[in-house]
């Protein structure tokens, strides 16, 4: 696979008129790109709710069985930050001013994440590089077990990820925090991007802000919550972070990783058969587009064909953008994909998941027969 990729040109002038019509809903009806009342009101919801739950788990004084469930409830709250606040943020979407968006986008690293690592893994090759194999890092969720994308290798246990890969879901952030940001900063390539070379001020960053983080949720409830025990506090811990895994892992794979969306390959020039813009609706799904409580919950995260073709412009607009740019595709020709509801979209995953397992049994079957005629 080639380390660079090319996409075709615009089809048919498809994405310039896309742009332009969304450039004159935002002229006419005199909105701003970035982030309004809605918006403002969603970050002080869930910033504001985090950090009252924070407080009270450390000095509420409650019972352990309460402070889990606040525990846990915290860790969903986290990843909702990560949804609603800290995505725009670092897509420089929530405001026009660059201080704005790069102090909101630190709260990702209260959350455990770092940001520089983000923004190269989603923003820059996620992003441009989507459901392609080897490419979109996004596709690596667990190697060896489980596979997302129809061009991996495939292992014997994968015919059973149907069933155990939404457990594994609930491991992503403690993998973050303590595996795969370190990972993904010393390793030579984050999909097909060079990561040879970092600015000397990130590698600072990386180790104070995993400190500071390690400290807020770990040393420092160990110092104050003297009503639990040292292994009351680990079930806590890890429910926290099973919990903020969870949600993580199950709304980002809702958007990619569900029946009829493609994983195109490229030749072996490097060129791609599509534009851009017609390979971001050919890979990517909406779910719950019209729903208040999904896009509440999950930010843009649940709209991501708009997101991908808007990535600048903040979530809480999706919603109108989205009835442009599926007017604009059926027009076109070109696909726009999307589950009614989170349910259905889950139950999509689910059976994309079955097939790509059933698909690692027979490859197997055929190479030990290969094996044994040999």
């Amino acid at each position: 696979m080639p380390a660079t990729l090319k996409f075709t040109s615009d089809y048919r002038g498809f994405y310039a008129l896309l742009r332009k019509r969304a450039d004159l809903y935002f002229s006419s009806n005199n909105i701003a790109r970035d982030a309004d009342g809605a918006m403002i009101a969603k970050t002080v919801f869930y910033t504001g709710g985090a950090l009252g739950l924070y407080l009270l788990i450390l000095f509420g004084g409650f019972s352990p069985l309460v402070l889990l469930a606040m525990a846990i409830v915290l860790g969903m709250f986290s990843a909702f930050i990560g949804f609603n606040v800290c995505h725009d943020a670092l897509h420089g979407s929530y405001s026009r001013h660059a201080a704005v968006n790069t102090a909101l986008g630190g709260i990702f690293h209260l959350i455990g994440a770092n940001t520089y690592n983000w923004k190269i893994s989603h923003n820059l090759v996620h992003h441009m590089y989507t459901n392609i194999h080897d490419h979109d890092d996004d596709l690596v969720v667990a190697p060896g077990l489980v596979s997302v994308c129809p061009q991996d290798t495939p292992s014997g246990i994968q015919r059973y990820q149907h069933f155990y890969a939404f457990l594994l879901y609930g491991f992503a952030s403690l993998s973050w925090i303590f595996v795969k940001d370190y990972q993904k900063f010393f390793q030579d390539r984050i999909g097909s991007y060079d990561t040879r070379k970092h600015p000397r001020i990130e590698y600072y960053k990386l180790f104070f802000f995993k400190a500071l983080y390690y400290g807020l949720v770990i040393v420092l409830p160990l110092i104050v919550l003297d009503q639990i025990t040292w292994w009351q506090f680990i079930i806590g811990f890890f429910a926290m972070q099973m919990a903020k895994g969870f949600v993580l892992g199950l709304v980002f794979q809702l958007a990619h990783i569900v029946e009829d969306l493609e994983f195109p390959e490229a030749h072996i020039s490097g060129c791609m058969e599509d534009a851009w813009a017609v390979h971001q609706l050919r890979t990517t799904a909406n779910f719950g587009r019209k729903s208040f409580l999904t896009t509440f919950l999950c930010g843009g995260l649940n709209m991501q064909v708009e997101h991908h073709l808007f990535p600048k412009v903040c979530h809480t607009h999706y919603r109108a953008l989205s009835d442009i740019v599926q007017q604009t595709a059926a027009e076109f020709g070109v696909p726009y994909y999307e589950n009614k509801s989170f349910a259905t979209a889950l139950a999509s995953h689910y059976r994309l998941l079955r097939r790509f397992g059933r698909d690692a049994l027979r490859a197997q079957k055929a190479k030990l027969k290969q094996v044994a005629v040999a």
